[in-house]
């Protein structure tokens, strides 16, 4: 089968499309024949976590298909039905943080950047039927991110004001809509003017410069819960903004891990500071729920073939994209 494998050296450079062995299903075990694929910002780590010693990986973490084949006692999932992968392996139940040896599909184990993907058959979901191949593909990874940090931590509510900064991400544009869906009021951030004026097709209420003045841009709003995922380069402008006893829910750094807080403003703010990451297989069945009962899309800004996969990286890398990148696996 052809796939996406990272081997031999860090970075793009031991990343190749090559003929490699097709897996079969195991015990417990489903095979699935891949449509399509998502690229996400933690196949971009995995290709510098993924070590040149080690043995080669196929990586990749979203897709979609339909599966082929199943293992001794697999009883919730038959040959022939549309899946969708739930990449989170080992955290069944929502708790508040993952359980020992929790991982994602594409690192340690084989991913979803092939033709075949074999995977626990508690990982495989009922492909949504409003979502086509490609919407699909693109979903779980994002989505359920975004679902947890959004509800279960920061536990977002109608009438809520939701700041997003850097919307161009997969996970933002899924923040974006669960929040409209939840009746939140919805304001983002972007560098970009063309980023900030699709947020606003695509449903914000108010989208400004990320490199602005935030204090000033908002003095008419009330910021109840910032969503950060940038880092260094926006933290303390979040800190700053939400309002006294507001949260600042983070998920990811997109810019340095390190960073700096006026603590004496923290703690005389009252605010809430919360990790989050991923999600269980139960957050995740809700989330699919929650897509299905409001209609809910992902973002898809572009779809490649598997031999495209150097300008599709390249073009995640630079942030050049607004919502989810897709790979086309099989037609």
């Amino acid at each position: 089968m052809k796939a996406i494998v990272h081997e031999g050296k860090k970075g793009m450079q031991g990343l190749s499309l090559k003929d490699f062995q097709e897996p079969e299903a195991g015990s417990g075990m489903v095979k699935i024949k891949l449509m399509t694929a998502g690229l996400n910002r933690r196949d971009l780590m995995v290709l510098n976590r993924h070590k040149e010693d080690q043995p080669p990986l196929i990586i990749g973490s979203d897709g979609a298909g339909i599966v082929i084949q199943t293992g001794d006692g697999v009883t919730n999932v038959a040959a022939g039905e549309e899946i969708i992968i739930n990449p989170g392996l080992g955290w069944e139940k929502n708790t508040d943080a993952p359980p020992s040896g929790f991982e994602i599909v594409g690192l340690p184990g084989h991913g979803t950047f092939a033709e075949y993907i074999t995977l626990p058959a508690e990982n495989v979901e009922k492909k949504p039927a409003h979502l086509n191949w490609e919407e699909a593909g693109v979903l779980s990874l994002a989505a359920l991110t975004a679902y947890r940090v959004l509800f279960t931590r920061a536990k977002v509510k109608e009438g809520d004001t939701v700041l997003i900064p850097g919307i161009g991400s997969g996970v933002g544009t899924f923040l974006l809509k669960f929040a409209k869906a939840a009746g939140a009021r919805t304001i983002v951030t972007s560098r970009s003017q063309d980023k900030q004026k699709k947020a606003m097709e695509f449903g914000a209420d108010l989208a400004i410069s990320t490199t602005s003045d935030w204090n000033e841009e908002l003095k008419d709003e009330t910021v109840d819960i910032v969503i950060e995922s940038i880092g260094r380069a926006t933290f303390e402008k979040s800190l700053q903004i939400v309002r006294k006893g507001g949260t600042v829910a983070t998920f990811g750094a997109t810019t340095d891990d390190i960073v700096e807080i006026d603590i004496r403003h923290f703690f005389y703010g009252q605010l809430n500071l919360l990790g989050s990451t991923m999600g269980s297989t139960e957050e995740f069945k809700e989330m699919l729920d929650f897509i299905e009962r409001h209609n809910i899309k992902p973002v898809l800004d572009s779809v490649f073939e598997l031999d495209e996969f150097e300008i599709a990286f390249d073009k995640l890398k630079n942030s050049e994209n607004l919502g989810k990148i897709a790979f086309r696996v099989s037609e």
